[in-house]
């Protein structure tokens, strides 16, 4: 959320001098102006966890309520990609070990392969012992690649697997709309607290500062008398 926000107020960014080889910095720096911006966007939204029921409301307060739908939409979508995303971090690095360590075995394997057949070719008739111990040693790796290669490819195919299987499905019970009323200030609550205010002013006014002004006068007077 950060970074859309103060894209959005910076605008589209500057081309980097590639010719110097200058390197944006990764850490944010905001102005003044940005800082107010986003602190005034955090203050806005509002985002509540039902760990029971298993979902995610989250809603937004702007004065303008097209802005609101487009801002709630926007963290919506970056909320659910983070999810995703959080999710599925240890399958993808599980995933992408395994295929780096398929490679390199498929590798292997392939150059063993190549490197028998070209010994089996270059001797058809093997009549010294040297040269079948040879092949015995070369058809002994072949072997030996050839189970790993096949247990990484198992392995692979389950790891794609579990990063299906663990991808969160998301639903969005309700959409985002662009709402017709005001959700605040809620006018028919302040209505009813402040008139009971005034009620409660109004009696302690009409029964209270009688009593306070009589015991003020007497002792002024006690104190005049004296």
């Amino acid at each position: 959320m950060p970074g859309v926000i103060i894209g959005a107020i910076r605008g589209k960014p500057e081309e980097e001098d590639t010719a110097s080889g200058a390197v944006q910095d990764s850490i944010p720096r905001l102005t003044y102006k940005e800082q107010k911006v986003l602190k005034s966007m955090y203050e806005s939204f509002s985002l509540n966890l039902n760990d029971k029921q298993g979902y995610v409301q989250l809603s937004t307060t702007l004065r303008d309520p097209y802005l609101t739908a487009q801002i709630t939409l926007k963290a919506q979508k970056l909320l659910q990609q983070y999810l995703t995303e959080f999710k599925l971090q240890k399958v993808r690095a599980n995933l992408e070990f395994v295929e780096s360590s398929y490679q390199e075995a498929r590798a292997n394997f392939e150059a063993k392969q190549e490197e028998l057949a070209r010994f089996r070719d270059a001797n058809v008739n093997l009549t010294s012992a040297m040269a079948r111990t040879r092949e015995e040693k070369l058809q002994s790796e072949y072997t030996l690649l050839l189970g790993v290669y096949t247990e990484l490819a198992n392995q692979k195919e389950q790891a794609k697997i579990a990063v299906t299987e663990t991808t969160p499905i998301l639903t969005v019970i309700e959409p985002v709309v662009v709402p017709v009323e005001k959700s605040e200030p809620a006018r028919a609550r302040m209505l009813i607290i402040y008139t009971f205010l005034g009620l409660i002013v109004g009696i302690a006014w009409v029964l209270v500062v009688p009593y306070v002004k009589e015991g003020y006068n007497k002792v002024r007077k006690e104190n005049e008398i004296k």
